[in-house]
């Protein structure tokens, strides 16, 4: 290269030098403004929902508008995203066809393997938080197989999308990509390169935004939450989602109820929470061979099982695991894929 050639780059690097000196507080978003020059304009360019939005950011937030807009410039609306929150809700299934989508030989595998490997940060996260490393492992299972199931969009695109083009729930995950953009800030990530599910969950537990920034632990003190490929940070906020949801070590999450009379479908919950006592539900006809307190709140509910229907009370550890997905069935597979876990390794 000759002496002309060698001062234009020496010229160049000092402008880029001055450029991130500048920029350092946003280190992440300047580096967008690189990467948006000279693309084609995105799908929200110019859209005025985009514009009130990076103004509001801009104000509330801090944020620097020409930056953001830039990071809208590389936003993609996705109509597959559009699809699949609109699609009508399939039937609900019963419990004996709902248990095997989770509770498998090849998930129980993967979850005793996945126990071994974490071994010593399951341990830490049941001692720092006291919620059981079967638990922690079985949310995992449950979310995302152990990793295997991440999600394949885009989070930006997919509150974007949702939030710009999904009037029934356009609040809602307007405020979601308000929490991402400001966990990218604060984590000092591309945010146009992080993934997740077409509604925005993220990561080895699919937690939201809006829990990772409350919920969401640098379990391995590396000065990043990385919950994305970081098994020691999942862990970490997975009990720390729990425990700040109410957690109770070392108490039970079920009671197996027997149910006699006429009048046992009157003690049933009509929701997830807790409303009648266990000393309301004996005068229903309910009882449990476990010793309950006669005025523990607990929530009573049916399954339709291979063999007929069980009736259950939920405690409040059960409760706890619907913080997580608001479904009586999710919270059982949960725990009895965590029994499962536990046998199964204790087995090998």
């Amino acid at each position: 290269m000759d002496r002309s050639g060698l001062n234009k780059v020496n010229n160049y690097m000092q402008v880029m030098r001055g450029w991130a000196a500048r920029c350092a507080p946003w280190v992440g978003f300047c580096a967008l403004l690189v990467t948006a020059q000279g693309v084609r304009a995105g799908d929200y360019d110019g859209s005025p929902q985009v514009a009130e939005f990076v103004g509001e950011m801009t104000r509330d937030y801090g944020f620097a508008g020409e930056q953001l807009m830039g990071v809208f410039r590389e936003v993609q609306r996705k109509q597959s995203i559009i699809d699949a929150i609109s699609r009508p809700a399939e039937r609900v299934k019963p419990w004996k066809e709902y248990r095997p989508m989770f509770i498998t030989d090849a998930r129980i595998a993967r979850g005793v393997d996945f126990w071994r490997q974490h071994e010593a940060t399951l341990a830490r996260a049941e001692q720092e938080y006291g919620v059981p490393a079967q638990v922690i492992v079985a949310i995992i299972g449950v979310e995302t197989f152990f990793g295997r199931n991440t999600g394949n969009y885009r989070v930006i695109d997919a509150l974007s999308t949702l939030g710009f083009d999904y009037p029934p729930r356009a609040e809602f995950f307007r405020k979601e990509l308000r929490e991402f953009l400001l966990l990218a800030r604060e984590e000092q990530v591309d945010p146009l390169t992080l993934k997740g599910s077409y509604a925005g969950a993220m990561g080895l537990p699919q937690f939201m935004p809006s829990s990772f920034r409350a919920y969401a632990v640098d379990f391995d003190g590396d000065g990043h939450i990385n919950i994305w490929n970081n098994p020691d940070d999942a862990i970490g906020s997975v009990a720390s989602y729990f425990k700040r949801h109410g957690w109770v070590a070392g108490q039970a999450v079920v009671s197996r109820a027997q149910v006699r009379g006429e009048r046992v479908d009157e003690g049933l919950s009509p929701g997830i929470e807790a409303v009648k006592t266990v000393a309301e539900l004996r005068a229903l006809g309910w009882s449990s061979h476990d010793a309950l307190r006669d005025d523990l709140p607990v929530t009573a509910f049916r399954l339709e099982g291979d063999n007929g229907p069980e009736y259950w009370l939920g405690l409040k550890n059960f409760y706890a695991i619907t913080r997580y997905n608001r479904s009586v069935m999710y919270a059982m597979a949960v725990h009895q894929l965590s029994d499962q876990l536990v046998q199964a390794r204790g087995a090998r």
